[in-house]
C-alpha cells in the first residue's frame, strides 16, 4: 500500500497581482507532498527527525521544546533570503528530496492557476475542486503501482468541507477505488512526515509562483534555480494546471547559477545558447523566426 502525505501550498483567495495592496499572496492554489510504499514509511520519519536534530537543534532548544515534538514550517525555514545565504538550508531541501526518491518514492502535486482579478471568488469551491482533482491522480498512480493509497492531511488543512470532497471523490458515480479510507488528519507537530511535507508544499509553492508570474515574483527565481529541476525529476503523476486566457512574458531562465531574465514582447535581439532553458509563452514561434531572417537580411555583408 501506499501512503501519501500533502499539504496545501499558495492561497485560495483572489490574485490580481503581486503589486495589489491586497491580493498579492499567489497566483496558484494547490496540494503538494509525497508518496510511498508503506513499508518505507517509518524508515522515512527517523531520517526526517535526524535530519532536523543535525541542523535545527538549536532552534527547538530556544523553543524549549523536543525535538520530536518541535515543528519548523518550511515558509519560516526556506525564505529568500536563507536559500540565498545558507548552503546548508538549501542542502536540506536537496536531501529531502533524495530521500523520497531513495525510498522508491516520488514526489506528488496538483494545483490550479487562479484568475487574475479582484472580484468574488469562492475558496472552498476552489480547494474541493483542486483536492478532487488530486485524487484521482493519486488514483491513477495506484492503479500504475498495482496498489492502494492512504492519504493524510494535516489537520488544519483537513476541513469538514474537504474531507466531504474526499467521501464523494472515493464514492460517487466515477469513484477512485484505491483510495482505502477519507484522508486521516494528523497534528502536524507530532507527525514528522507531514512536516516533510509541508516543507515539499512550499517549495513547490514559491517555484510556480515564479513560474506563473516571474516578474511580479522576480524574488522566487533562486526557488526555481535550486529547487525547480530537482522537483521536476522527482516528481510523478503531478501538475498545475495553466489558464489559457492569462498573458505571459516570454522568460528566459539561464542554468543553474544566473537569475532569470524577463524579456517583453518588443524582441530587438535574439541570443541563442546552449545554456538557456525557455519557458513557455504566448509569443508566436514563427513571428520570431521571421525576425530573425529580417534580422539577417538586413546586417551588412
Amino acid at each position: 500500500m501506499l501512503f501519501v502525505y500533502v499539504d496545501d501550498f499558495g492561497h485560495s483567495g483572489p490574485y490580481v497581482s503581486r503589486l495589489d495592496p491586497r491580493h498579492n499572496t499567489s497566483p496558484v492554489y494547490g496540494f503538494a507532498g509525497f508518496v510511498l510504499p508503506a513499508e518505507e514509511v517509518r524508515g522515512f520519519s527517523s531520517f526526517f527527525l535526524q535530519l532536523k536534530e543535525h541542523n535545527l537543534a538549536g532552534d527547538a532548544l530556544k523553543a524549549q521544546k523536543p525535538i520530536h515534538r518541535w515543528e519548523k514550517k518550511g515558509t519560516n525555514l526556506f525564505t529568500k533570503n536563507s536559500i540565498q545565504r545558507y548552503r546548508a538550508v538549501r542542502e536540506m531541501g536537496f536531501r529531502l528530496l533524495g530521500e523520497v526518491q531513495k525510498r522508491r518514492g516520488f514526489v506528488f502535486y496538483h494545483g490550479r492557476e487562479k484568475a487574475r482579478g479582484d472580484e468574488a471568488r469562492n475558496p472552498v469551491g476552489l480547494q474541493t475542486t483542486v483536492l478532487s482533482h488530486a485524487i484521482r491522480r493519486l488514483d491513477r498512480a495506484a492503479t500504475h503501482a498495482n496498489s492502494r493509497f492512504a492519504l493524510v492531511m494535516d489537520q488544519c488543512s483537513a476541513k469538514l468541507d474537504l474531507l466531504e470532497c474526499a467521501q464523494k471523490t472515493m464514492f460517487g458515480s466515477s469513484p477512485c477505488r484505491n483510495l482505502v479510507s477519507p484522508p486521516f488528519e494528523v497534528e502536524s507537530h507530532l507527525d514528522q512526515c507531514m512536516q516533510a511535507a509541508d516543507w515539499i508544499a512550499t517549495l513547490v509553492g514559491r517555484v510556480w509562483a515564479w513560474q506563473l508570474d516571474p516578474e511580479g515574483f522576480a524574488e522566487y527565481a533562486d526557488y526555481e534555480r535550486y529547487y525547480g529541476d530537482r522537483l521536476r525529476r522527482a516528481s510523478a503523476f503531478s501538475t498545475v494546471e495553466k489558464r489559457s486566457d492569462i498573458h505571459r512574458k516570454f522568460v528566459v531562465r539561464p542554468s543553474a547559477m544566473s537569475r532569470a531574465i524577463v524579456v517583453t514582447e518588443r524582441i530587438e535581439t535574439v541570443v541563442e545558447t546552449q545554456t538557456i532553458i525557455v519557458q513557455p509563452a504566448n509569443l508566436d514561434s514563427q513571428s520570431m523566426t521571421a525576425r530573425r531572417h529580417r534580422r539577417r537580411r538586413e546586417e551588412p555583408c
